[in-house]
């Protein structure tokens, strides 16, 4: 078996992945905050690290990988007020769109999809563990973080606490007992969200809903907490301090992965520029599976540039490697053979650039293949290796008849057939039976077949 390593944020090293549980390995991603359309960007992590679960799983037999969905939020609040919609309306349109669009460009989804509505109940508890222990204070319908009380504060962004003063946006409020305390709870008027507490009606804070739900599914210790480097601090950091505080003591997550920011033709996304690329958009212009390729192309930990040029040569490396299957069509593969090569690759630190110059290497070999079982063997590492990547997905056939692998329509499908899995697994057969009416509904039938489910229409 493989043996993975991974960079490790908290050592800066890179470490062998020891689970804690082999029998039970867990993953927690930072998921959206669902108030508008995805952007490219918000693509990176779960492309990345729903590939990381997919490596996860050849290795161990049982793997738990998780992502939330951050359905309160301020941003929410805003939206649903200038709409005059609950947030529920907010939440379920752009949760829903996020799963279409990432799903469109290959991203796995998790075993587990919680949100933070689905757990106040976990967090009034971890608030009220946090006061009980002397790491938190009530204050003013607030409860807050008592981040002197914390000595390691700080260990994962490596910065003192003067630094991180200075480089957040520090609230300052006279109810705060030290500057860099941060809000675990805090009070609604009459038009926000809000839920019954010890502290009156109010709402979370963000960072204790990560970790709230991180308990919840995966334990008080984790093995991955993973996410982008724009989360380090304040958001990792204030998630360590306070769910090694309410644990008493214990790690949070042993390994800590962080992806790099993506950039556009050069320039960082940002409204003032107008530059932000909204996934649904994208979807009209390229092949998802070339814009799936642009966002392995780059080492995870380092920055990605995304552009027109960059998905166009994307295409053109697709086109060659689906000709080079187009070219073994009449070829069976052979059976049991998996992508070994590539597997190395991606367990060094999940590194995609090699794992793609070894796919590319594999198509060549299959183009250069003669005899019978040279080519079933070659067609077959080459298959072995595209699956594992999430590329090479779709019948050569109709790559070269141009048939938009971009279909919003079937994107939709695919995503709902994965929510249903995900359904059946938490057991919650109301939403797998109503899905399933939706897909009748469509005139569409799900097959349950040893592979998995998949769709069709009647």
């Amino acid at each position: 078996m493989a043996e993975l390593r991974i960079y490790n944020t908290l050592t800066r090293n890179l470490d062998t992945f020891r689970p804690l549980d082999p029998e039970r390995v867990t993953m927690y991603c930072c998921g959206p905050t669902v108030y508008s359309f995805a952007h490219i960007g918000n693509a990176r992590p779960p492309v990345l690290f729903g590939l990381l679960a997919r490596v996860l799983k050849r290795l161990y037999p049982n793997v738990i990988y998780a992502r939330n969905i951050t359905d309160v939020d301020d941003k929410i609040n805003q939206a649903a007020i200038e709409q005059g919609v609950p947030i529920s309306v907010i939440t379920e349109r752009y949760t829903q769109a996020y799963w279409e669009d990432t799903s469109a460009v290959g991203a796995d989804m998790p075993d587990i999809q919680p949100k933070a509505t689905a757990h106040i109940g976990e967090i009034i508890e971890m608030c009220e563990t946090l006061i009980a222990r002397g790491h938190a204070y009530a204050a003013e319908g607030h409860v807050l973080f008592s981040v002197d009380s914390y000595a390691d504060y700080g260990k994962l962004s490596r910065r003192s606490l003067k630094e991180m003063i200075a480089g957040a946006r520090v609230d300052v409020a006279p109810y705060k007992q030290g500057a860099a305390d941060f809000v675990l709870w805090k009070p609604s008027t009459p038009e926000l969200p809000g839920w019954d507490s010890p502290w009156g009606r109010g709402r979370p804070g963000w960072h204790i809903e990560c970790s709230s739900m991180a308990k919840a599914h995966l334990g008080e210790t984790i093995d991955i907490h993973a996410g982008g480097n724009d989360l380090l601090f304040p958001h990792h950091e204030n998630e360590i301090a306070q769910s090694t505080c309410a644990h008493g003591g214990k790690v949070f997550a042993n390994y800590w992965m962080h992806n790099g920011m993506l950039t556009i033709e050069g320039a960082k996304m940002s409204k003032s520029l107008g530059n932000i690329l909204l996934i649904s958009d994208l979807r009209k212009q390229y092949s998802p599976e070339a814009m799936r390729y642009v966002l392995l192309s780059g080492h995870y930990r380092q920055p990605l540039d995304f552009s027109a040029a960059a998905v166009a040569q994307a295409k053109t490396t697709l086109d060659r490697l689906y000709a080079a299957l187009r070219d073994l069509a009449e070829v069976t593969p052979a059976a049991n053979i998996g992508a070994d090569t590539v597997m190395d690759c991606l367990c060094d630190d999940l590194n995609t650039p090699k794992a793609l110059a070894e796919l590319n290497a594999l198509a060549r070999e299959a183009q250069k293949a003669e005899g019978e079982e040279a080519k079933a063997l070659a067609k077959a590492r080459l298959l072995a290796a595209g699956e594992l990547l999430g590329l090479l997905t779709q019948d050569p056939a109709l790559w070269f008849q141009g048939e938009p692998s971009n279909d919003a329509e079937a994107a939709h499908f695919d995503a709902l057939l994965e929510q249903r899995k995900l359904a059946r697994a938490n057991r919650d057969f109301a939403r797998a039976d109503a899905i399933r009416a939706e897909f009748a509904a469509a005139g569409i039938i799900i097959e349950d077949t040893p592979q998995g489910a998949r769709w069709k229409r009647a």
